[in-house]
């Protein structure tokens, strides 16, 4: 299945525009909003409306399309998922048959990304209808459930295959050329805590702010707000690289993309090395972890630590499962790992935390400077103005991630170094139904970036524009997300 069959065929025209200004001190932007080709659905106009919000900045209210999708009720497979392969799906068929429904088996090809080849599977489905009929299909469902069959009942508008939409997107465009702020990363009050946008921009009195990474909700409930990748605040190193992921660096009112790797070493007085496995995160069998100020929780029960001071003196060995006094940092092992901090990590000693991050595009080390920020990304999308989706190397190959929509929190450099950010709501039958990984790219692309990653989504997007919450997430409020992309003012 073509890209172009997955963006719904024919590209529509943004035709009305409608224009406000927040404050009058706004001026007119050298990177400007696309004026042609609106690149997702088959509907003949789109209309966008602008809020000059300050020097540098303008926001676009972009609506396209209308809803013609209806329901259905897909069938689950004893994997627990609504596909799977040919063989499985027929023996589900047989199973719709029996329970008296008439079932229809469908074919579905996952299409190719930069790293990962296509993909075919199969669902089985029953009936079909009207977006104003969805209780007939809950009828239905019932129907099926008491015979003994898992089913749900789907919005064909989320499937990712051809559709007319609608979409409801907000667009930040920030120009190089004029904006005189700057660029930040911020976790909120601590790495362990999830924090609304809307918090971390109030906090920081930012201009804008977006959602940024994934954050692990496979850990302790109270430890979720821990970032899937690097993050860099303000010189810190606060969460360590997936190596080879995607991410964002921040440096002054530059903004750039790239592929980071971490390298965290304890160097004993003696002159012995461990490498950390990680910063600020729970810590498995003998993994060493070190804990900055900013985690916000306790050291893991069951380990070794050791408070070093602002010098890295090792102030104090105790047993873990302890805060993180103000100024210090904690230097935590399990098995193996606590075995080498009784060996080399005297009280009294003093142990460097050397603490390295590559880019892995130039080679070159980052410094790890005041006005550094790092936020970890989730998918590559564009690269040197070409559609490049690296969703597995990201850890998002699946028909899920790839094919299906949801919302997006989107990022876009442009050629002249102007930045984009981009929200574009979904999983609102009707009203607006997001996007997938390709659509994620055509649409940055049509708005002019080269360079191009998708942020964290589903209900965790959100952006704020001058204190005020201007997309509609899908859970109906906004969520408590792991990190911020924060624009600061002059």
């Amino acid at each position: 299945m073509s890209r172009r069959t997955l963006a719904g065929g024919l590209a529509i025209a943004a035709t009305l525009t409608v224009i406000t200004t927040l404050p009058a001190s706004a001026g007119r932007l050298a990177v400007k909003f696309p004026s042609a080709n609106f690149p997702l659905g088959a509907q003949p106009a789109a209309t966008k409306t602008l809020t000059a919000v300050t020097q540098g900045i303008d926001l676009y209210d972009v609506k396209a399309g209308s809803s013609t999708d209806g329901y259905t009720v897909t069938v689950l497979m004893p994997s627990g998922r609504d596909y799977g392969a040919l063989e499985t799906a027929q023996a589900k068929v047989a199973e719709v048959e029996a329970a008296g429904e008439a079932p229809s088996l469908q074919k579905v090809i996952r299409p190719s990304v930069a790293d990962a080849p296509s993909q075919t599977v199969y669902m089985v489905r029953v009936g079909l209808w009207s977006f104003k009929d969805k209780a007939k299909a809950d009828e239905t469902a019932k129907t099926l459930k008491d015979a003994g069959l898992k089913v749900k009942v789907d919005y064909l508008g989320d499937d990712g295959l051809k559709t007319t939409g609608p979409w409801d997107a907000k667009v930040v465009m920030i120009d190089a050329g004029t904006f005189r702020g700057s660029y930040a990363a911020s976790l909120g009050t601590s790495v362990a805590k999830r924090e609304t946008v809307s918090s971390m921009a109030k906090a920081r009195n930012a201009v804008v702010g977006v959602n940024g990474g994934f954050f692990n909700i496979h850990t302790a409930k109270n430890l979720r707000g821990e970032p899937v990748g690097a993050s860099v605040v303000a010189g810190r190193l606060l969460s360590e690289a997936v190596p080879g992921r995607s991410a964002v660096v921040l440096q002054g009112r530059t903004a750039r993309i790239t592929e980071l790797k971490t390298d965290v070493t304890a160097i004993s007085q003696d002159g012995d090395k461990l490498v950390l496995n990680g910063v600020n995160r729970a810590a498995a069998t003998d993994e060493a972890v070190l804990y900055t100020e900013e985690y916000g929780a306790k050291t893991p029960a069951g380990g070794t630590d050791i408070v070093l001071d602002a010098n890295g003196k090792a102030v104090a060995v105790r047993t873990s499962g302890a805060a993180i006094a103000k100024g210090t940092r904690v230097l935590h092992g399990q098995g193996t790992s606590a075995e080498w901090l009784d060996e080399h990590a005297w009280e009294g000693w003093t142990v460097k935390i050397d603490t390295k991050v590559t880019d892995l595009r130039t080679r070159k080390a980052l410094k790890l400077t005041p006005d550094l920020n790092v936020i970890a990304g989730g998918v590559g999308l564009v690269r040197n103005g070409r559609v490049k989706i690296t969703a597995k190397r990201d850890g998002h190959d699946s028909v899920n991630m790839i094919l299906r929509r949801h919302p997006r929190t989107l990022l876009g450099v442009t050629r002249n170094g102007s930045l984009i950010l981009a929200t574009i709501d979904g999983r609102q039958p009707g009203v607006t139904i997001g996007a997938n990984f390709h659509e994620a790219a055509q649409f940055m692309r049509w708005l002019g970036a080269v360079q191009a990653i998708n942020l964290d989504g589903g209900g965790s997007s959100a952006m704020v524009v001058s204190n005020k919450l201007v997309n509609r997430p899908s859970d109906g409020v906004e969520r408590g997300v792991g990190d911020a992309l924060l624009v600061l003012p002059q």
